[in-house]
C-alpha cells in the first residue's frame, strides 16, 4: 500500500485563523518517505503524522515560491536537533543553493555551538543537494519524473511522477491548465492537482489588499477546477485529489462549489484535499 498525505493544503502564503497550512506533502511508497515542498507548518505537520525525523531521507522542492520552501531550513535544522545523523537528499530547482546557503548563514552561531557543545555532526555535511530538472531521476526506490510546467513568472516549476512496487502518484505542482500534464499522469492511481475556483478570486483580492497584479498572477499561472479535471480524464487516472487549493479558507466556498465545478469534465473519484488527510493507492 503507498499513501500521500496532505500537511498543507492552501495555495498561497497568507494564513488565517482556523484556516489550512500552506503546501507540503509527505508521501510513503516503496518503502520510502518522501516530503515534497515545504511550506510554513510542514515539520509539525510530519511529525503530527508520525514521521520520526530522525529518518528523514529525501525531500523535493518543485519550485521556489515561499509557499513551497520557507520551511525547509527549518525542517531540516529540526530533524537534525532531534538526532539526524544520516544523509538527507534535496532535490530543488535552480536557486536551491542560495536558499540552503544563506539558511546555514543566518544559523552560523547556533550550529558551529551545538557541534562543539553537543557533539552532533555538522548540519552541512549531511545534507545533499541535488538539482531538479527535466526528466528521469530516483529518490531511493521511487523512480520519479519531472516535468517543467508553466507558472509565471516562475520559469522553474515542475511537475513530479512517482512510481514504485506498481504504484504511481503524480502531482501537478503549480502551474496554468497544461495539456502535456496528461501525458506525465497517464494512468496513474492518484492524481493531485492544484485547483482554483475562479469565483473566489475577488475575495482573495479584498482580503489581501491586492489588486491587478495579484488578480494576474492568479489567472495567468494557476488552473482552474474545471481545468485540473480535465487534466484528470485526459490522463485516464485512477483518482483526483485538489490540493493547493485556491481559496482553502474562504467558508463562501465549499465541497459542492468544487463538485459543480468539475461537474461533466471528470466522473470518477474525486477528493478535496484538507490538512492531515491520507490518501491511499
Amino acid at each position: 500500500m503507498a499513501s500521500v498525505t496532505i500537511l498543507g493544503a492552501k495555495g498561497g502564503p497568507a494564513l488565517r485563523k482556523d484556516g489550512a497550512m500552506p503546501t507540503s506533502l509527505l508521501v510513503q511508497m516503496g518503502g520510502a518517505q518522501i516530503v515534497v515542498d515545504c511550506g510554513l507548518g510542514v515539520t509539525r505537520g510530519l511529525v503530527q503524522a508520525g514521521v520520526d525525523l530522525r529518518g528523514l531521507s529525501q525531500i523535493v522542492i518543485t519550485h521556489l515560491h515561499s509557499d513551497h520552501v520557507l520551511e525547509l531550513g527549518p525542517l531540516v535544522h529540526t530533524a537534525w536537533t532531534t538526532g539526524l545523523r544520516t544523509p538527507l537528499h534535496i532535490w530543488g530547482p535552480p536557486g536551491l543553493r542560495a536558499y540552503w546557503d544563506g539558511f546555514m548563514a543566518s544559523m552560523a552561531f547556533d550550529c558551529d555551538l551545538r557541534v562543539t557543545d553537543e557533539g552532533r555532526p555538522p548540519l552541512d555535511d549531511l545534507v545533499r543537494l541535488h538539482v531538479l530538472d527535466e526528466g528521469a531521476f530516483t529518490l531511493g526506490p521511487v523512480h520519479a519524473r519531472a516535468l517543467r510546467v508553466p507558472h509565471p513568472p516562475v520559469t522553474d516549476c515542475f511537475a513530479l511522477r512517482l512510481d514504485a512496487d506498481g504504484k504511481s502518484l503524480c502531482l501537478s505542482a503549480d502551474t496554468a491548465y497544461f495539456p502535456p500534464l496528461a501525458d506525465l499522469a497517464q494512468g496513474a492511481d492518484v492524481l493531485l492537482h492544484e485547483a482554483m475556483l475562479p469565483q473566489g478570486i475577488e475575495a482573495i483580492i479584498a482580503k489581501t489588499g491586492m489588486g491587478d497584479k495579484l488578480r494576474a498572477h492568479l489567472t495567468g499561472s494557476h488552473s482552474t477546477a474545471d481545468q485540473a479535471a480535465q487534466i484528470a480524464t485526459q490522463a485516464g487516472v485512477g483518482h483526483l485529489v485538489f490540493y493547493h487549493i485556491i481559496p482553502a479558507d474562504d467558508p463562501a466556498f465549499g465541497l459542492t462549489d468544487w463538485q459543480a465545478a468539475i461537474s461533466g469534465h471528470w466522473d470518477g473519484p474525486f477528493t478535496l484535499a484538507h490538512d492531515g488527510l491520507t490518501v491511499e493507492f
